[in-house]
């Protein structure tokens, strides 16, 4: 039981930072258990009916995933607000109906067969991407991304494309669900469409709003907390679901920024030096010998 929370927690923190590549460009996207749904099952007939290793296909489920994504993006993200809502989670139906629909996957009944995937495996997967982050946390595209969320006039009037940084994080956030759901497929040893319904989506997207979406830190948190608190409430029994919900309905309402509520620097120790300040009490320096007087002039 610890390994699969450990497993799980790994997946779902995976799953969280898919999201918030997303919004770190302005963006909501309720389409990233869609795109879960297209890792694992890729990366499934990959290792199964191709007889891939788990990590070549779990790439290769990741790159098909991104190109996926972009591709549907470009069109999508000229919607602003809820209607770009709308189009996510229509993405994530027609993903998980196709799925439903082709014989080649299992149909609804599903595939079977997929295994290889370790706690090991999760949390070294885990501990890169953290670190890519971090790491993107300190370069100038960060403050790209920061700008178009921001504002977009203003981040244009700079020459920044905000269509493709929002296109690009797109495809980036869909390319870690899709690992996350090699991982989850190939621990399930079976998986159906309904694996990756539209409550993937709503959930992953609260992990990122409970934990705080300003930070890289938030989304651990969020996903970490909500994977672990049904183990903990499991002696409710019947009432574990009512306890559930209203424990998140608390805790959106008492820290609606989430509960790592600050913001990640976006700028080097060094870029955020201030500049000395011009002593305004010193008297002004005058020039005097020959030229004194042209000089002024000028």
């Amino acid at each position: 039981m610890t390994e699969d929370l450990l497993l799980f927690t790994g997946i779902n923190i995976l799953m969280a930072w898919s999201v918030y590549i997303v919004l770190m460009s302005g963006t909501l996207s309720f389409a990233n258990g869609g795109f879960m749904a297209i890792g694992g099952y890729v990366a499934g007939a990959l290792t199964v009916k191709a007889g891939l290793a788990l990590p070549l296909a779990m790439l290769a489920g990741a790159a098909l995933c991104a190109l996926f994504a972009m591709a549907v993006a470009w069109p999508s993200l000229r919607t602003r607000g809820v209607y770009l809502i709308l189009v996510t989670i229509g993405i994530s139906f027609c993903v998980k109906n196709g799925f439903e629909a082709t014989r080649f996957f299992g149909g609804v009944q599903g595939m079977s067969g997929l295994q290889g995937t370790t706690a090991w495996l999760v949390w070294g997967t885990v501990f890169a991407v953290g670190l890519g982050l971090w790491l993107l946390s300190h370069t100038p595209m960060q403050r790209i991304m920061d700008a178009v969320r921001e504002d977009e006039m203003a981040a244009r009037s700079l020459g920044i494309n905000p269509a493709y940084v929002k296109t690009v994080c797109f495809g980036a956030g869909a390319a870690l669900a899709a690992v996350a759901g090699a991982f989850y497929a190939h621990h399930m040893f079976v998986i159906t469409p309904e694996h990756f319904n539209i409550f993937v989506s709503v959930f992953v997207v609260l992990y990122v709003i409970m934990g705080g979406v300003n930070n890289l830190w938030g989304p651990v948190v969020g996903a970490t907390i909500m994977t672990a608190m049904p183990e903990f409430i499991r002696a409710l029994h019947e009432w574990r679901p009512t306890a559930f919900g209203l424990t998140i309905v608390i805790l959106l309402l008492v820290r609606p920024e989430g509960l790592l509520a600050f913001r990640t620097r976006s700028a080097r120790a060094a870029d955020a030096q201030p500049e000395p300040e011009a002593d305004v009490s010193a008297p002004p320096v005058l020039a005097v010998g020959p030229g004194a007087r042209e000089d002024a002039l000028r």
